[in-house]
């Protein structure tokens, strides 16, 4: 069964872990209280504050508490839903300001472009809430890569390392799990796709091997047609 789609992780696969943790979590824990002091009453935002209130058990936590749980989740690098709406909300004020670029690696780029002009249908898989994900390559350090990409999924589709997710996914794609190439840093994630019946190769750009998994160091090295 030949490879139709390929669906990407982004943290350590297609943009470096650095970006995340030294540029994009430092931005949004200094502007995220007052973006949430400052738009608390819009429903959207209200909406995910409520969500906060009810993941960490507070139900009535003040707004000043709520911003106290969101700095802590950022500092634990929480994967909680409503954390990742907010940042990207932030991370979205900052790209349009031109202050932050997302970070691509230039093999993840040339890669990308080659398969979408082959033919193949592209997604992203992330911890990072959709709009994250469409600012990182619509906002890249590249220009804008969004038009690569057929659609993006986040932890509402699941967590990264249960099949259930994949299973969701491919279903979200429409087309068989086989038909599917999953790239990714972590041997946890790709144990759960390859349960669901996914095609696998791991990344590992420090060198190694995900345990299980065809392993490269580059997207330059990762030829769809050999899966």
């Amino acid at each position: 069964m030949p490879i139709k789609a390929i669906l990407t992780d982004i943290e350590g696969t297609t943009s470096a872990v650095s970006f995340v943790f030294d540029v994009l979590f430092p931005y949004a824990r200094e502007h995220l209280p007052a973006f949430v002091r400052e738009h608390a009453g819009e429903e959207q935002v209200a909406a995910q504050l409520a969500a906060v209130r009810a993941e960490s058990g507070e139900a009535d936590a003040d707004l000043e508490r709520v911003i106290e749980i969101l700095l802590g989740w950022i500092a634990e690098d929480s994967k909680a839903t409503p954390l990742k709406a907010l940042q990207g909300r932030v991370w979205e004020r900052g790209y349009r300001a031109g202050q932050l670029k997302g970070h691509v690696y230039p093999d993840a780029v040339a890669a990308l472009q080659r398969w979408k002009a082959e033919g193949y249908d592209l997604y992203v898989y992330s911890s990072g809430s959709i709009q994250a994900q469409r600012l990182i390559f619509g906002c890249s350090e590249a220009g804008d890569l969004s038009p690569l990409f057929s659609g993006y999924f986040d932890t509402t589709s699941g967590p990264k390392r249960e099949a259930a997710s994949y299973v969701r996914i491919a279903e979200a794609i429409g087309r068989p799990a086989g038909e599917i190439l999953f790239l990714s840093d972590v041997v946890q994630e790709l144990d759960a796709a390859r349960q669901a019946g996914l095609r696998t190769c791991g990344l590992a750009r420090e060198g190694g091997v995900l345990a299980g998994h065809p392993t490269v160091a580059s997207f330059a090295a990762i030829e769809p047609t050999a899966f």
